[in-house]
Parts: structure tokens; C-alpha cells; sequence
């Protein structure tokens, strides 16, 4: 999308009759001080993560290069996702961001849904993220001898104590992880590229098409293992959707979201494809493993020093990224949840720096569960809650796609108005990013180990949303008769 159809977009909006729509109580009180530099660097670190730089060696050892097409599919229906959220977003950004707009167009139950499925996916990211955290801490031998909890807890200390200062101090936090990011995968790209131009000797090999050709070619292993892969790579895009979280806090978010979500496509372009790409020319599928990043895999080949503390220092900041990010979106979407009576009071309760401490400090005491999970079960803390969070974020893509089709139905009967920014193609776009979603997470089954286990959770899960609708219910009905206790 040109400047000239983003800035049609936000003349769109001011035109629209957002003005009339149910506002979200939730979205009172906040500061605007996110600038347009900390929501792009936000929407680039969504799409840049462990998923990338460490979860890519194991899935290219079982993929082979055909990889790269499972990072492209996926990244597309992302990209789906997103853009159907900033649509919405310019119709009416809210801090309260999807679960608002479930409100809005699903009714409370469909928000109370959404709203504590995206609790479910972040509180345990966040576990899964202490837990990475203090795994690659222990890289280093000075911290050998501290306790995994120990430095479990210190990380989550650490981060939430810059979420509840300020939403400045956590956008300039998000920046810098996203530049360290952005800065590594560009320097390896370059070293790539440089070897593939030079015919330098990588590990006995001559980089090029070669390599692929001489190990199996493009399917290695056949098409199985690219389907299985798609599972974990939907989760590395996981957290794309904080761009319309944070919309809520930022001064001009008509212009700014636009630009940051139409931005995203090419990220993934870049970043995800091609250097899985420069990898599969670089080195054979074999050779990388799920126990070392593939960046440092090359690296160390050709004798870089240091490779591996600077690579483990990325990963440790991708994983620095990802907590902070949760608490503050699971922050926020509490707050619009308390407001309308389906979250804990305390939960909507603000700081004098306009932060909503108590839906932060929520997520963090599920944090601290994880800290002593490090403690009873250091070896398997990080795939249990790993799985865990994989109900949470396809549920989530699933709930946006279908608020949008309630939506779209609500703008075709004149009761509200579209934006010029749009999701393309509806409803076909809505329906197949859906079944695409749903059909990943049946993949689950295949891994009877982990997967399956975690899809036998639904139910429970399930059971838990029908019994906490129903103690809550009264809540709900109070705040929406405007009434008070």
C-alpha cells in the first residue's frame, strides 16, 4: 500500500462512524506516548523470534529446504490475520484490541472467550520464555551455578519492573530488542550472501544449489515432514497481533498501523525466507540440529570467533522480547476484560503512569508458577507450557478471523463503515486462513509424545471457560446494566 492509500485510510477513519460505535470502558485512562518507531519495531519483533533463530536448525534437519515454502505459506496467513486486526483497528483502535472487538461484534461471551485464551497463550509463553531465558543464560559458565529458577525469577523481575514504570519505557525496551534482532539477521545475511558470491568453502563445501542438489534436493525427506514443521512454524509468527494492542497507546494510529502491518509481508519475505534460503545453500539439511541455532551451525564452520555467545546473546534478547510483550498485551486485554465485568477487579486497576499493574502482575504470578516448574522439572518446563501456549494463539487467529466476518456482515447491513485499509478477498480470505489454522492444529496428533497429549487438554480447557462463564456471569450482566456492587 503506497503513503498516499494509508493516509486515504486514516482520512477514512476519521470519517467513519467508529465515533458511534460501543466504546470499550477498558480503553480510558491511557497515556499515548508509543511513537510510530516503537509500533514498527513492535510489528518487527512479532515476526521475529526463537522461532526464527533457534526452532529453524531442527526443522530444517526434518524439512530439508522445502522449509523455506512452510515459512512462506504460513507468513501469508499471518500476514491474513493481521491485516484482518488492522482493519478493525482503523474502524476503532482499542487497547482492549480483538477481545474489544469480539465484544462488539460476538457479544461478552465471545470476548470472555477470547479474552482468556490469550491469557492462556501468554502467561504460559511467559513461562516458556523464563525458562528459555535461564537455559541460555547457563550458556555462559559464570552462571553455571545458579539455579535455572534462580535466574528464572530474575528475568521476570527484571521486565516487569520496566512494564510497570511506564508504556515509554517498554516501546523503548521493544526497540532496542528489535534493532539487536534485526541487526544479527542482517549481518548473517550479508556473511551469506558473501559466501555464496566468493564459492567460499563452507565445512569441506561449496555453498550453491549444489548442496541441495547432492543431499536429496528440495524434499529430502519427502512432504510429510513440511506439513508436520507447519505446526511449529505457525507459533514462531506468534505475537504479530500485538500491533493492535498496541494501537491503543500510540497518538496516530490510523497512520502508524497501516504501514506497520503492510510492512510485515515483506519482513517475513526477507527475514524468514530468505535466510532459511541462505541456509539450505550454505549447509545440508543433516547438518543442522534442533539443539544449536543454525546461524551459529554456519558460523562456527567457517571459524567465526565467538559465534556462539553473540548468536546466544540474540536469542537471549528474542526471549527478553517475548515476555515483555506479554505482559504487556495480557495487561491490557485484562483491563478491557475487568471492565466488563468477565476478569478480576484488581486486574483494571492503573498506576499513576497509566499502566494496568494489576493484569500484569496477574500474568506474572503465573510466571512464578513457571519458576517453580523450572524447579520441580527444569529438563521439561519449556515444551510443557510451549504446547500449552499453542491452543492459546491459534485460538486467538481464529477468533480475529471470525470477528472480522461479523465485521464485514455488520458493514454490509449500514450500521457501520469500512475502511479503505482492508482485508482482501472476504469472506474466502476469513474461511480458508480458518481452516488452515484448525487443520494445524490437528496436525498435533501426529506427535504423539508432546502434540497429542496437549490436544487432550481441549476439553479440559474447555470445561474450565463453561465453568468460570458461569461464575462470572452475574459480573457481566451487572456491568453492562451499569450497575455497581
Amino acid at each position: 500500500m503506497s503513503n498516499e492509500a494509508v493516509d486515504t485510510a486514516a482520512a477514512d477513519a476519521s470519517r467513519t462512524d467508529a465515533s458511534q460505535a460501543p466504546a470499550d470502558a477498558g480503553d480510558a485512562g491511557y497515556s499515548k506516548d508509543l511513537k510510530a518507531r516503537h509500533v514498527n519495531m513492535i510489528a518487527i519483533g512479532g515476526a521475529i523470534g526463537t522461532g526464527l533463530f533457534l526452532g529453524a536448525g531442527g526443522r530444517l534437519h526434518s524439512a530439508g529446504p522445502a522449509l523455506a515454502v512452510a515459512y512462506l505459506v504460513c507468513g501469508i496467513f499471518a500476514f491474513f490475520v493481521v491485516r484482518a486486526l488492522g482493519e478493525m483497528v482503523i474502524y476503532r483502535p482499542s487497547s482492549g484490541s480483538f477481545v474489544s472487538y469480539a465484544r462488539e461484534f460476538l457479544g461478552e461471551k465471545g470476548a470472555y472467550v477470547a479474552g482468556w485464551m490469550y491469557f492462556l497463550n501468554w502467561s504460559t509463553t511467559g513461562i516458556a520464555d523464563i525458562t528459555a531465558i535461564a537455559l541460555y543464560t547457563h550458556y555462559w559458565s559464570f552462571f553455571t551455578d545458579v539455579p535455572q529458577w534462580a535466574l528464572a525469577l530474575i528475568a521476570l523481575a527484571v521486565v516487569l519492573a520496566i512494564n510497570l514504570i511506564s508504556v515509554k519505557y517498554f516501546g523503548e525496551m521493544e526497540f532496542w530488542f528489535a534493532i539487536v534482532k534485526v541487526a544479527a539477521l542482517i549481518a548473517f545475511m550479508l556473511i551469506g550472501i558473501f559466501l555464496l558470491v566468493t564459492q567460499h568453502d563452507v565445512d569441506g563445501q561449496t555453498p550453491g544449489l549444489s548442496v541441495i542438489t547432492d543431499n536429496g534436493g528440495f524434499l529430502p525427506h519427502g512432504m510429510m515432514p513440511v506439513v508436520i514443521v507447519m505446526q511449529g512454524v505457525v507459533f514462531a509468527y506468534a505475537s504479530l497481533e500485538l500491533v493492535g494492542v498496541a494501537a491503543g497507546e500510540t497518538a496516530d494510529p490510523q497512520k502508524v498501523v497501516p504501514r506497520a502491518v503492510n510492512s510485515i509481508m515483506w519482513r517475513v519475505g526477507l527475514f524468514y525466507v530468505g535466510s532459511v534460503i541462505l541456509l539450505a545453500l550454505l549447509l545440508p539439511g543433516s547438518v543442522y540440529s534442533a539443539d544449536q541455532s543454525p546461524f551459529v551451525t554456519v558460523l562456527s564452520k567457517i571459524g567465526v570467533p565467538a559465534a556462539g555467545d553473540v548468536m546466544n546473546l540474540v536469542v537471549l534478547t528474542a526471549a527478553m522480547s517475548s515476555l515483555n510483550s506479554g505482559l504487556y498485551s495480557t495487561g491490557r486485554i485484562l483491563r478491557s476484560m475487568a471492565m466488563a465485568g468477565s476478569a478480576p477487579k484488581f486486574t483494571a486497576k492503573m498506576n499513576k503512569s497509566q499502566v494496568p499493574y494489576g493484569g500484569i502482575l496477574l500474568t506474572s504470578a503465573v510466571c512464578v508458577l513457571g519458576v517453580g516448574l523450572n524447579f520441580l522439572m527444569p529438563s521439561q518446563a519449556f515444551e510443557i507450557v510451549l504446547n500449552v501456549a499453542s491452543l492459546g494463539i491459534i485460538s486467538t487467529w481464529v477468533i480475529i478471523m471470525i470477528c472480522h466476518l461479523a465485521f464485514v456482515r455488520r458493514a454490509k447491513e449500514g450500521l457501520i463503515s469500512r475502511p479503505s485499509f482492508r482485508l482482501p478477498g472476504n469472506p474466502v480470505t476469513e474461511i480458508v486462513t480458518i481452516v488452515f489454522l484448525l487443520a494445524v492444529l490437528g496436525l498435533m496428533w501426529k506427535d504423539p509424545e508432546i502434540g497429542r497429549k496437549t490436544l487432550y487438554l481441549i476439553p479440559v480447557i474447555a470445561a474450565a471457560l463453561v465453568a468460570g462463564w458461569y461464575a462470572i456471569r452475574r459480573n457481566v450482566d451487572r456491568e453492562a446494566a451499569g450497575l455497581t456492587k
